[in-house]
């Protein structure tokens, strides 16, 4: 497939995948009782109120990217009300959650149906797999096509899922933390994270030196088990 047609799958997976966890979040927060994010629009799986949202995160700076390296680069964002979540944080705890739930669905259903085309006859375990790549069709065109969508969408949610599960501030499991916190240490963390907003890019930046020594032997994990009995390493 050119690199270009390819570049666009990734980018299409990623509005997707973006557009379902910031969905989830703003699902929860509703449940939860913070209306922020439904008033604005973002209870919804069409893109368009997210892309209204964050225009540079989830159009420019992907296209950018993709153009220039060949898969996406951006971000997204759900509002909510912080008052809402200082007074209830474990339901702030649980809409935090939610989005990387989102992403966690998205790499059980690209398994289960790259484990029915297995079962089918349609897809085989490759000699090598790449980030992208974790399963080939017996047949060319549309077959190699959908192989491929599977494999980023199951890559690319990985991503997403392991990113925003590190509990560094601004990053999802960060917000989770009330869960395992007592009330206290909650309003106190609470507390240390408005105050210190300069901890957001610090998280930031933390994450991204971490992320490679977490993702790649997940990734092999991941993939190991769509094929039990293969070993990739």
């Amino acid at each position: 497939m050119p690199e270009l047609a390819e570049g666009l799958v990734y980018y299409a997976v990623f509005l997707f995948s973006t557009t379902l966890h910031e969905a989830a979040h703003a699902w929860a927060a509703k449940r939860g009782g913070d209306l922020t994010a439904y008033h604005g629009g973002q209870v919804s799986i069409d893109p368009l109120p997210h892309i209204r949202r964050e225009p540079f995160g989830m159009v420019v700076l992907p296209v950018i990217s993709v153009l220039l390296s060949g898969w996406p680069f951006g971000f997204a964002s759900a509002p909510y009300d912080p008052n809402w979540a200082r007074r209830h944080p474990r339901r702030a705890a649980w809409m935090a959650l939610a989005g990387p739930g989102a992403n966690l669905a998205l790499i059980v259903i690209a398994a289960i149906l790259i484990n029915i085309g297995v079962a089918l006859g349609v897809f085989y375990s490759p000699d090598s797999i790449s980030f992208g790549h974790v399963t080939a069709a017996r047949a060319g065109g549309f077959a190699d096509a959908v192989a491929l969508l599977l494999g980023v969408l199951l890559s690319l949610n990985l991503v997403l899922f392991i990113l925003n599960m590190l509990p560094l501030p601004p990053l999802d499991g960060s917000g989770a933390l009330p869960l395992l916190l007592s009330p206290e240490a909650t309003r106190r963390y609470q507390d240390f994270i408005w105050r210190q907003r300069a901890l957001g890019w610090i998280g930031i930046i933390v994450a991204w030196q971490v992320f490679d020594f977490l993702f790649n032997p997940l990734f092999l994990m991941a993939v190991n088990l769509l094929y039990p009995g293969v070993s990739y390493h």
